[in-house]
């Protein structure tokens, strides 16, 4: 026997229909759910709502499991049927943490969640402590991004499905990695979303880019709210998930006395603590607010984490001078903003921004910088280009190193994304399968348009639509140990062996970072405790004074030593001192 239960508080009538048996539910009760108890049913059971007069099946909005895709029939999925293994698994410490975001499509040939187990041993030998995989929720069509899932209770099916799900997490805990799912609260995909049958899942009060903001704090919000907390909760007591990255929590409209997130952030501290496991949750952002990872006892929002913007724009145009006034780097391109996001975490921290045309975000006082992520490299950053050029496309070999350095020296959390540690070839393209042609259509010339505004052909631009475009995004396993890929795996394990072991830069504490630089000869020393960090991105070679008993431990520059306790970085070049021996040795 199974209990079928759906909030829908719009119908008048629902009825639940199987193969050739249809049900008719009892309800609504006070706050819109209706439930039917079907005695035949039970474990792989296929079914689907019938609304009022309506002939046709709608899938489940909590729908577990959509094997026949988004807009067919949902399938009863047992939760616990599920023979885990990893029942003393705690998951290692966030404060030193090594992030690795994936795509489950493209990180392997295969594109699905048993295929990626069988890289799990590399990730682990790399250093990374907690893989950040892309929305795996029910997205129409075979490949996509995630972000525009509309099934946000069932797994992708053509991924391996909910069964899939859990064989890789399950694996992933063996190998001492712990896992952290994207997911999308925001919205709701443009097709095959049929949630607004059922109830005020969404209001057109408040409008995102998307469409109609998510319903947070009209008529039906608390069942709203509800729909979200209870995926959230589910996708870390279900699936053993260790932690959410939440997406563009800026698009979150709610003046709610209590805002979603304090709710969220409430509710899987609970699980957290009944678990005996400390769960995560990141937040992506561009607020520049620090109330988002402020403790909930203080007036925040009790968000473990946030994705920082500032220090990639800050970075990345330093790196490759991207052009005067292309779009929000105009506000960056000066060592003086570098250095502001190493040591104030903000750049914009209630000063104006020439972007944004207006002042933007406020500081961040008395917090840990482990409560930021940065990266040079994400999903965004890349497959939002034109072409999908990875970093070292752009930029070449030697700065791609240093920006590693910095990144990997830096005092938030670091994040990579994949392929960046062996300078994948291949790009990250956006792709999608909208199995809508009219949408299809208006995404393909809607990519075209968008990048012929800053010169490129339409032949230039990759159709998100074709499976080619997909194709292309897998990552090419073949020349990870071959020439340059396996010269920046070496830089990158080394980077991350150096981090691990060095309580230096384990040190979240802002104010212990100390920088020197020159805007004019550009170079950056940085210190934090015993190591010293020097970036040079001049055209002149750069003397700087060695810390006592500082040796050169990493360099992109051939025979680098101190010399008369100094020691001088060519031009281009980047070097790591330091006098933590034992630590690092």
């Amino acid at each position: 026997m199974h209990e079928f239960k759906v909030w829908a508080p719009k119908p008048k009538k629902i009825a639940v229909k199987m193969a050739d048996q249809t049900v008719e539910m009892v309800g609504p009760d006070a706050k819109g759910w209706w439930k039917a108890k079907v005695q035949m049913a039970g474990n792989g059971t296929d079914y689907g709502f019938l609304l009022d007069d309506d002939t046709t099946p709608y899938p489940d909005p909590r729908s577990l499991w959509q094997p026949h895709g988004v807009h067919g029939t949902s399938r009863v999925y047992d939760q616990h049927a599920f023979a885990w293994k990893d029942r003393d698994w705690y998951g290692p410490p966030f404060g030193g943490a090594i992030l690795y975001e994936l795509h489950i499509g493209t990180f392997t040939e295969g594109g699905t969640f048993d295929a990626a187990i069988e890289r799990l041993g590399y990730l682990r030998d790399l250093g990374v402590t907690h893989i950040e995989i892309m929305p795996v929720n029910s997205f129409p069509g075979a490949q996509g991004w995630g972000y525009d899932g509309v099934a946000l209770y069932a797994v992708q099916d053509n991924y391996g499905g909910p069964d899939g799900l859990k064989r890789f997490v399950d694996a992933a805990h063996a190998t001492g990695l712990a896992v952290i799912l994207d997911v999308v609260y925001n919205h709701f995909g443009p097709t095959g979303n049929y949630t607004g049958k059922f109830g005020p899942y969404v209001t057109d009060r408040h409008r995102t880019p998307w469409g109609d903001a998510v319903n947070f704090e009209e008529a039906g919000s608390d069942e709203v709210r509800r729909f979200f907390c209870d995926n959230a909760l589910m996708w870390m007591r279900d699936y053993h998930i260790d932690g959410l990255r939440l997406d563009a929590i800026h698009e979150f409209m709610d003046r709610s006395a209590v805002h979603f997130l304090e709710q969220l952030s409430a509710e899987v501290e609970t699980l957290g603590a009944t678990l005996q496991r400390k769960l995560i949750l990141i937040a992506e952002s561009d607020l520049n607010d620090p109330k988002i990872v402020k403790p909930i006892e203080a007036g925040g929002f009790g968000i473990d984490a946030q994705w920082s913007d500032d220090f990639h724009h800050a970075l990345f145009t330093l790196m490759h001078m991207e052009p005067e006034g292309a779009g929000y780097y105009s506000d960056f391109g000066s060592f003086e903003k570098l250095v502001k996001a190493l040591t104030r975490i903000f750049v914009f921290d209630g000063g104006y921004s020439r972007y944004r045309n207006r002042s933007h975000g406020r500081p961040v006082d008395g917090l840990s910088a482990h409560h930021f992520i940065s990266f040079i490299q994400n999903h965004d950053q890349i497959g939002n280009r034109a072409k999908g050029e990875r970093l070292e496309h752009l930029v070449g070999m030697k700065r791609a190193k240093m920006a590693a350095g910095l990144l990997l020296t830096a005092p938030f959390i670091p994040m990579l994304f994949q392929g960046e540690e062996f300078a994948a070839s291949t790009p990250y393209l956006y792709f999608a399968d909208h199995e809508d042609e009219v949408m299809a259509k208006a995404v393909s010339e809607g990519r075209k348009k968008e990048f012929a505004a800053f010169g490129f052909a339409n032949e230039e631009i990759a159709d998100p639509e074709k499976v080619e475009t997909f194709q292309r995004s897998k990552l090419d396993w073949s020349e990870v140990h071959e020439g340059k890929h396996a010269e920046m795996l070496e830089w990158f394990c080394a980077l991350i062996k150096l981090r691990r072991h060095s309580q230096s830069l384990n040190d979240g504490d802002k104010n212990h970072v100390e920088i020197r630089y020159s805007e004019e000869k550009r170079w950056l020393e940085m210190r934090r405790g015993l190591i010293a960090v020097i970036c040079n991105l001049g055209n002149e070679p750069a003397t700087f004074g060695a810390m006592e008993d500082a040796r050169v431990v990493l360099s992109t520059i051939e025979g680098l030593c101190t010399v008369d306790g100094k020691v001088e970085v060519a031009a281009d070049g980047f070097a790591i001192l330091s006098a933590e021996y034992e630590s690092i040795d």
